[in-house]
Order: C-alpha cells, then structure tokens, then sequence
C-alpha cells in the first residue's frame, strides 16, 4: 500500500486509539494525584514515542537479522490489527472496582501496549520497510500522532464530561470499524503479492 503523509498520521492514530485508551489512562492514573497525572501521561506519551521512533530507525536491520520479508510483515501486520480492531468493536469486560492499579504507573500498561502495542510497532516498521526514502515523512506522521495522542489523554477527564461515555465508546468502535477495513485491505494486497510470487 502507498501511503501519503496523511494516510500514515490517520492509520497510526486508528492503532494507537487515543479516545479508545481514555478509559484504561483513567483507571491507571486513578491513584496518581491529580496535580501529576499531565506529567505522567506526558512520560508515558514520550516512552511510547522513543520506543516506537526506535523501531522506525533500526526496524529494516531487525527484519533482515531475523531473515523476515516485507511481505510477512504486511500480511502479520494486517492479522495483528484485525485482532485490535475486534478488541476495539467488541470489548472486554471493565475491570472489577476493587481491581484498580496501586502505584504510579511506568511504562507498562500506558507507554505498552497501550500506545506502543505489537500492531503500532509492526506499523511503523511496514512504512519504513516499504518506503525507506520518505523515513523523515513517517517520523513527522509518529510525532503528529504522538501530539495528538498527549492532547486527548490529558483533557481525557474534560472529554469523558462533555461527551460523556457513550459518545467515547461509539467514536472508538467507529475507528474499530475503519481499522478493520485497512486490516483486511492490508491482507489482501499482501496475499496477492503472494499469490503472483508462487
């Protein structure tokens, strides 16, 4: 698939679900003081950032120390997000009230998976391994997305209010629906290419 600019800020933001995660941010920063939950989710944001930059940077050199093509990639990469975008339409179960986290949280579960999961790391790797040359356009697309992704899960509080938590689940189960679209696109391109291949 040919992405542009924009087609790349949208596919990451679908995967890295910034409204779908407001509800997970909140039950893990319900212990933090509320003074300091901007800064925390600004870390986490950042950590996520640096890890999924990492793997646009040296991703390439994975893949061939692990003997992987680009199209395994795309085709595992569309599976991955299939399974996202199913978790996004259909939900588990809320956690139980007495299960809420103790501590601050560090890196696991905000920074990963919930920002840096296993599909946002394959995408970030499959625009990089398909169109290696246009690397600084796919950073900027991270970093709008990361932007995008600081600003929504610091006024999640203020969102969740206005919109209230119907209007959050219907939006995320929307982009859920788009994802899949993309997932399954990504599958069929990439078993053609197979298909011509055998």
């Amino acid at each position: 698939m040919n992405y542009t600019f924009a087609s790349a800020t949208i596919l990451l933001l679908l995967i890295t679900d910034p409204f779908g995660n407001i509800p997970i941010f909140a039950n893990a920063l319900r212990p933090v003081a509320p003074e300091r939950r901007a800064r925390v989710i600004l870390r986490e944001v950042l950590i996520a950032f640096g890890l999924l930059l990492t793997f646009m940077f040296v991703g390439d050199r994975f893949l061939r120390l692990m003997n992987l093509s680009d199209l395994s990639l795309q085709i595992a990469g569309g599976v991955v997000l299939f399974l996202i975008a199913l978790r996004m339409i259909f939900p588990p179960p809320p956690l139980p009230p007495g299960a809420v986290p103790v501590g601050e949280p560090l890196i696991v579960p905000l920074a990963i998976p919930a920002l840096a999961g296993p599909s946002a790391l394959a995408t970030v790797m499959l625009l990089v391994s398909q169109a290696p040359e246009r690397r600084l356009e796919w950073v900027a697309a991270l970093s709008v997305t990361m932007l995008v992704c600081a600003v929504v899960l610091v006024m999640a509080e203020r969102i969740q209010r206005v919109l209230g938590d119907r209007v959050v689940m219907a939006f995320e189960r929307l982009m859920g629906l788009i994802l899949v679209a993309i997932s399954v696109e990504m599958m069929i391109r990439g078993l053609k290419v197979l298909v011509k291949q055998l």
